[in-house]
């Protein structure tokens, strides 16, 4: 019998990261260590009950980043720019790689595509696995509908959501402009005003940041005498979390490369 990789979280405290180890926890799979903000109060703390787990780990959050070196699989859902150091530290010790993080620049990007010739990575938006079969709804009628329709992609979130739209939203804008033979940047419209009649086939996105909303996904599709609304709603976080334990188990035996949450699925 296999025995499950060992997890190293960044962020403990943060909003995923906490709910990560939650998961981990419920699902007895072992987390070597987790890093913590240097100088943070917490550091030296059970893990568990950093994580308002419940559960003593008898492992304490470290902010030695060295701490990684005993894991199997990193898990980070911090910020753009500690999820730079992050991948340094992941491609240092040769470690897989779940990257949850959104709002990644251009060069960020590529910084990320560049680690995965070196280590296995799985750079993932949104690691919901129904988020990734609402994609595929979505291309499926964005190909039948997607020229004779005016389509708005409306995403709310909390008021703490750093990045507007978000990764995911992204993700999603572009697969129906894949699906329309398409660059998003070629359709895409960040909010409307002014005056003036809408042409078809643009994909207008409309991002709410507003209280603790928890994250929802919609996008319509305006047809003559009708529409189409395809929509996800996450009553919470801990779906993200249960997705993003799934690919840390995916991602353990794989080699070098980049993977995705559709390869999870």
């Amino acid at each position: 019998m296999n025995m499950p990789p060992k997890l190293f979280v960044i962020a403990p405290t943060g909003k995923m990261g906490k709910l990560i180890i939650q998961a981990a926890i419920r699902r007895k799979i072992p987390i070597a260590g987790a890093l913590g903000r240097k100088g943070a109060a917490y550091i030296g703390q059970d893990i568990g009950e950093v994580a308002q787990s419940g559960v003593r780990l008898n492992r304490m959050v470290s902010e030695d980043p060295c701490a990684a070196s005993e894991a199997d699989v990193i898990i980070d859902f911090s910020t753009t720019e500690r999820s730079m150091e992050v991948l340094d530290l992941a491609v240092r010790y040769g470690k897989p790689l779940v990257c949850g993080t959104t709002g990644f620049s251009k060069e960020q990007k590529e910084r990320l595509l560049e680690a995965s010739t070196k280590i296995p990575l799985l750079y993932a938006a949104n690691t919901s696995k129904a988020v990734h079969l609402m994609k595929r709804l979505l291309e499926i009628t964005a190909k039948a509908l997607g020229e004779q329709a005016q389509i708005d992609l409306i995403e709310l979130h909390d008021a703490l959501k750093l990045d507007a739209p978000s990764g995911t939203s992204k993700e999603l804008g572009e697969s129906i402009a894949s699906a329309m033979g398409k660059e998003l940047e070629e359709i895409a419209v960040y909010g409307r005003c002014g005056k003036g009649i809408r042409p078809d086939g643009e994909i207008t996105f409309h991002s709410i940041r507003s209280g603790d909303i928890s994250s929802s996904h919609s996008v319509i599709f305006g047809l003559q005498g009708e529409r189409l609304e395809i929509t996800h709603h996450a009553h919470n976080w801990q779906c993200f979390a249960e997705g993003a334990v799934d690919c840390a188990l995916f991602l353990h035996d794989k080699s070098v490369g980049m993977y995705h949450v559709e390869d999870v699925i």
